[in-house]
């Protein structure tokens, strides 16, 4: 189950779309819609970390075109530096994953001193995210 947190009344409230988030967004997801809406009515910084991009983005072609307006929509592009890199492997190390994408969103959401990551694979996200109670997961 996905721990879910109010987004009103928080100061640094950001939403961190992950790669399952990107695609219900660009296949019109209502779901996924209403809570990109819901973060912007409350001010929320929205963000798409890179290694999203990478897992989304097959080309320039006409098929990425519905993720390429989700991309510009948001509009932030999370950078994926080394520390955000070591703060992943030792995700991955503690949860004893491979999941290296998925700690990359945890871990991005980590280095920005938290957020809520909306996904559509709610268990190995908890699971990468347990025992960082400022990472909230949303399933979709």
């Amino acid at each position: 189950m996905a721990r879910r947190r109010e987004a009103q009344g928080s100061p640094a409230f950001r939403l961190i779309l992950d790669s399952g988030a990107v695609i219900a967004l660009s296949r019109r997801d209502d779901r996924a819609r209403a809570a990109l809406a819901a973060a912007w009515e409350v001010g929320a910084e929205v963000s798409v970390p890179a290694v999203v991009v990478a897992e989304t983005v097959r080309g320039s072609g006409p098929r990425d075109a519905p993720v390429n307006r989700v991309l510009a929509a948001v509009g932030e592009i999370g950078v994926t530096d080394e520390p955000t890199g070591r703060v992943a492997g030792a995700l991955l190390g503690a949860a004893g994953s491979d999941a290296t994408v998925d700690a990359l969103v945890v871990a991005d959401a980590i280095e920005r001193g938290g957020g809520v990551i909306l996904t559509g694979d709610p268990e190995d996200l908890e699971r990468l995210a347990e025992g960082h109670a400022e990472v909230v997961i949303e399933a979709l």
